[in-house]
C-alpha cells in the first residue's frame, strides 16, 4: 500500500500490496515471540541452514526479497544494488523487512500499471533454474513469505519443533 494506506493501481501494484500484507503477517509473529523463541534451533534434522530457526528463516526471507528485486532491476537494465544482510536480532528484522519492501517498491515504482503484455514480456533467469516473467517472480516472492510464515507458525506450535512434550 502507498504511504497513505491506499491500495496501488494496476497488476504490479496489486502484487506489491499483497507482498506487503504477507510481510505484515510475518512481522506480527515477530512482535509476539520472545528473543529466545526467535533464536532457538527448531529443526535439528534439516540440511538447510536457512530453515533451522525463526532467526535463520527471517534472514533467508529478507535476503531472498532483495534478490527478487535485484532480478527485476537487472532485467530493466538497472544496477541491482543488493545490500549485504548480516544475521540479526528479532526486532531488527521488523526494520529489515520494511527496508526490503521499500527496496522492492522503489524497484517497481514506475511499473504499477504495466499492461499484462509488458509484465509477461520481461524474462529473468533465476539462480534456482526457471525463467520467470515479472508476474511469476512477484508471485513467487509473495508465496515465499507465506510459506515461511507457515513454517514459523509450525515451529511455534508443533510439539516436535516447539520444545513441548
Amino acid at each position: 500500500m502507498t504511504e497513505g494506506g491506499k491500495l496501488r493501481k494496476g497488476g504490479v501494484g496489486a502484487m506489491m500490496d499483497e507482498y506487503e500484507r504477507a510481510a505484515a503477517d510475518l512481522s506480527a509473529i515477530l512482535r509476539r515471540i520472545s528473543d529466545e523463541e526467535f533464536e532457538r534451533a527448531r529443526d535439528l534434522e534439516t540440511m538447510d541452514e536457512d530453515c533451522r530457526s525463526v532467526q535463520t528463516i527471517l534472514h533467508h526471507v529478507v535476503r531472498a526479497g532483495y534478490g527478487y528485486a535485484s532480478y527485476v532491476r537487472e532485467a530493466y537494465g538497472d544496477e541491482p544494488n543488493r545490500p549485504d544482510v548480516p544475521l540479526g536480532k528479532r526486532l531488527e528484522y521488523l526494520g529489515r523487512l520494511d527496508a526490503m519492501l521499500a527496496f522492492t517498491s522503489a524497484t517497481l515504482e514506475d511499473k504499477w500499471e504495466l499492461p499484462y503484455e509488458e509484465i509477461t514480456a520481461v524474462k529473468m533467469q533465476v539462480r534456482w533454474g526457471p525463467v520467470y516473467d515479472l508476474e511469476q517472480l512477484l508471485e513467487h516472492a509473495i508465496v515465499h513469505v507465506l510459506r515461511h510464515r507457515r513454517q514459523i507458525e509450525r515451529f511455534l506450535t508443533e510439539p516436535r519443533f516447539a520444545g513441548k512434550t
